[in-house]
């Protein structure tokens, strides 16, 4: 049950000059190709992190804090290294000797945070690494890890960020003089102006975003070699931006890059998760050199949940929203407060990757957000699926279905009356970021007649007389993809980043094998397949001849600074430096052939069927192999200016301007998929349980390179969705202890939790990009939204309670059933 549609838009703001080259046929682009990564996978000969062992190597398993703040008054390793099998310890006074704290991307105060490898002094959080314990086998690194004794002095713990910053509130961080880690305000257009010209004003007094995350399969792990000869650590892991963690472990551990190599082959999922294991593979990497052998870490599910890569919780306070009575929306004002947990591993970029996308999806040209960051006694955040785009859009999508609940208008019309419209793109946000293309209203539609919107008066008629409330609800966003790091310098001034980059290598070896190398690191996005249909399509050969090296190595010379897997680029950022770096392979063998054939110029040259022939005569032809063995290996008198390799290097810089740092203005990311979600829910009145009964998923990710890849994206972000609207919390008890530690507790849906899902898109493609491509499978807000939307239109006739929090299980239903007043009066209009 598909539509495919390809808009078309005029254009508003140009976009940059693409070079005219004469493009061969397209042949797999397009294309649903079997994906070349499931042969090792489904037959169980994938290679993931804990897949690698060495003779010899040591197990680790972390000492953890039981609470959740505290000084550290003594600590004794030694009955720990007296038991057998025990190779060593580590503790956080050890590595403040021999490390620096890691670079603070904040500004102060949160500049000046001292964040270590281990706890040094005090402990932060339930379950912050302090020691670290290596033996023989993980389970006498376990049991030997319960003989360190450690004795602490209590501090009372703050585990909600609201009042974070009162006074009395014991500091986190002494050094940054209290809890407020980073703090901004964002201003475009005229406010005033706004409200003036409104008829009404929608007060919303607090909207909430809940803690969860995405739990990949596999956790995080990593076994790491020092050769001491070299003074290198080899780190096999599965951290999915070694980029980042190089940036962030080389001057803290005092080498340079080139003593750090990063290897991966297959991993679990990261959905953000991944980036932050730095500190972890630090102490890995000082291990492995304190005890001269191999060390493995894998991490328990439960130190996951309790210690890695919470997704940011957020509050939006004292909201204010102009709008005209027929709905259309002018501007709105609002107070943004993040909790960051103990420890700013990433942050506080959450302060402004949502400005990628400060409108949502809407023409709103007149913006205040005032955004807070502050730690708390919690695990840390990192980024997860959607990284903090998808708290400002739930948040958007929000005020839309409130400003139409208390207009009594539909909220159907309200979107398209306030959706950015086709004609209009590409479109500049009143901050400077530019909408490439996409047609969301038809996208809307496209979702509305899957779940078939013509018979919604019946089916709620129907599910009535059942006994049950019918709500249906809609959830608009977008997928902002390759990222401008230059934003970063609206947190911190002082930062020396901007732009974006990424490596690919295409070489044709010496028997005629056409081999590329990523500078990416996939966690199961089809890296390989979509690489390689880009590949055979310029080279005129079959995906069959594409050789895609699995996974990433930093050896291979094939990365850059900003090389992983995250932000929905891939598909921009990757593939462009696969066709750069094919495109200049693809010349070169025309150059070649054209000395080879006695000078035929490269134009009257083509590439087909796995050879470079002459266009006239296409019997004269010369097999990939045969040019690879004539430059490989017999390449006597070949012209000495030749200068043809047939081994390209080629690295894709996207067109980014450094954005204007003191007005907060510029393009922060390159692409904009969109996403659609229509969820219909029914709910038992008497107990708040509730059923997704039909659901809807739209896409636009551009063109699409192989759609059936593209439908996995969206599938799996839906699930994510699901989870994380109708189960999925990390819940803390006043103490700091995380209520949901584990899958005893945190309930990840699995297939029979599914509801029947359909799904459809459109294709506009961006032009912006060198394939039409954009990021996408960051989508999931859209579902977060659309469910809470379709249990606030069920409850309409149960007392009209509106939903102002995104983590609604069924006994938060069952309170709104039970007293709708609570949230009602948090909203109110009155007149501008």
């Amino acid at each position: 049950m598909t539509s495919s549609t390809t808009t078309s838009s005029t254009t508003t703001v140009a976009p940059p000059q693409q070079v005219e080259t004469e493009a061969p046929a397209e042949t797999w682009k397009g294309q649903n190709v079997p994906r070349k990564e499931d042969k090792r996978l489904v037959q169980g000969q994938g290679v993931f992190v804990d897949d690698v062992k060495r003779h010899g190597m040591g197990y680790i398993h972390f000492v953890r804090s039981p609470y959740a703040h505290a000084h550290i008054t003594s600590l004794d390793v030694s009955k720990a290294e007296a038991a057998p099998g025990v190779y060593g310890t580590l503790t956080g006074e050890e590595v403040a000797s021999l490390t620096d704290p890691f670079f603070q991307i904040s500004s102060v105060p949160g500049a000046h945070v001292k964040d270590y490898a281990l706890a040094v002094g005090k402990v932060r959080y339930v379950g912050e690494a302090i020691v670290a314990v290596v033996a023989e086998t993980r389970e006498l690194a376990r049991d030997a890890s319960e003989l360190v004794e450690i004795e602490y002095e209590p501090i009372a713990p703050i585990t909600d960020a609201r009042h974070a910053q009162e006074e009395g509130v014991p500091a986190i961080h002494e050094e940054a003089g209290g809890n407020l880690m980073w703090e901004g305000t964002y201003e475009w257009g005229d406010l005033d102006a706004a409200f003036a010209e409104a008829d009404k004003i929608v007060k919303i007094d607090e909207l909430h975003f809940h803690r969860f995350n995405s739990t990949p399969l596999e956790t995080n792990g990593a076994l790491v070699e020092f050769n001491r000869g070299v003074g290198q650590w080899t780190i096999h892991t599965n951290n999915q931006f070694p980029g980042f963690a190089a940036i962030m472990m080389g001057p803290a551990m005092r080498t340079g890059l080139d003593k750090l190599r990063f290897v991966t082959q297959d991993i679990g999922g990261g959905f953000g998760n991944k980036i932050t294991s730095h500190p972890q593979l630090v102490a890995c990497c000082l291990l492995a050199r304190k005890l001269n052998r191999p060390v493995q870490w894998t991490e328990w599910r439960t130190d996951f949940h309790s210690s890695m890569s919470h997704g940011n919780e957020r509050w939006f306070h004292d909201t204010e929203v102009a709008v005209k009575a027929d709905g259309t929306l002018l501007g709105f004002r609002t107070k943004a407060l993040d909790d960051a947990g103990a420890w700013l591993r990433y942050e506080p970029l959450g302060g402004v990757i949502w400005a990628q996308v400060t409108p949502g999806m809407y023409r709103w040209r007149h913006i205040k957000l005032e955004f807070t960051q502050v730690a708390t006694n919690k695990a840390p955040v990192s980024p997860n699926r959607g990284y903090s785009r998808m708290q400002h859009l739930w948040f958007t999508e929000r005020v839309i279905d409130i400003v139409a609940a208390e207009l009594d208008l539909d909220p159907v019309e309200v979107r398209k009356k306030n959706y950015i419209r086709a004609e209009d793109m590409p479109y500049e946000t009143p901050n400077g970021c530019v909408y490439d293309s996409g047609d969301y209203a038809k996208m809307l539609d496209v979702g509305l007649d899957l779940i078939g919107w013509d018979k919604r008066e019946e089916r709620r008629a129907d599910a009535a007389a059942r006994g049950k409330l019918l709500g249906i609800g809609i959830g608009s966003t977008l997928d902002s993809g390759t990222n401008n790091f230059g934003q970063s310098r609206m947190i911190n001034p002082e930062l020396q980043f901007s732009g974006n980059n990424e490596v690919a290598t295409v070489k044709l070896d010496i028997f005629g094998e056409i081999v590329v190398t990523l500078g990416t690191t996939p966690q199961g996005q089809g890296h390989e397949t979509t690489a390689a249909q880009v590949v055979a399509d310029i080279l005129q050969c079959s995906v069959d001849d594409v050789h895609v090296r699995a996974g990433h190595d930093s050896y291979w010379n094939s990365h850059a600074g900003f090389s992983g897997t995250y932000a929905s680029q891939f598909a921009v950022t990757g593939l462009s430096a696969v066709k750069g770096a094919t495109d200049m392979l693809a010349a070169e063998i025309k150059k070649l052939a054209g000395a080879v054939f006695g000078g035929v110029p490269e134009e009257a040259l083509e590439l087909a069927e796995g050879t470079v022939r002459i266009k006239d005569n296409p019997d004269a032809a010369l097999p990939f192999m045969a040019c690879g063995a004539i430059i490989n290996a017999n390449n006597a008198g070949l012209p000495e200016d030749l200068g043809v390799t047939l081994n390209c290097r080629y690295v894709y810089r996207p067109p980014f301007e450094v954005p204007d740092v003191e007005r907060k203005f510029g393009n922060l990311t390159l692409t904009y998929a969109a996403q659609v979600h229509v969820a219909i829910v029914e709910i038992d009145p008497e107990t708040g349980y509730y059923d997704i009964v039909d659901y809807a998923a739209v896409d636009d990710c551009g063109k699409r390179i192989n759609p059936q890849i593209v439908e996995g994206q969206v599938m799996g972000a839906t699930a994510q969705a699901l989870g994380g609207v109708m189960h999925e919390q990390f819940v803390y008890d006043e103490d700091g202890n995380l209520l949901t530690p584990n899958f005893y507790d945190y309930h990840v849906p699995h297939a029979l939790d599914m509801p029947p899902l359909k799904t459809g898109f459109i294709e506009s493609p961006s032009p912006f990009t060198a394939l039409g491509t954009k990021g996408m499978g960051e989508g999931g807000g859209a579902g977060i939204h659309a469910v809470c939307a379709a249990v606030q239109d069920a409850l309409r006739s149960q007392g009209g309670a509106i939903v102002v929090d995104s983590a609604n299980p069924y006994h938060t239903v069952w309170e709104m059933l039970q007293h709708p007043e609570r949230t009602k009066e948090s909203v109110r209009t009155v007149d501008a």
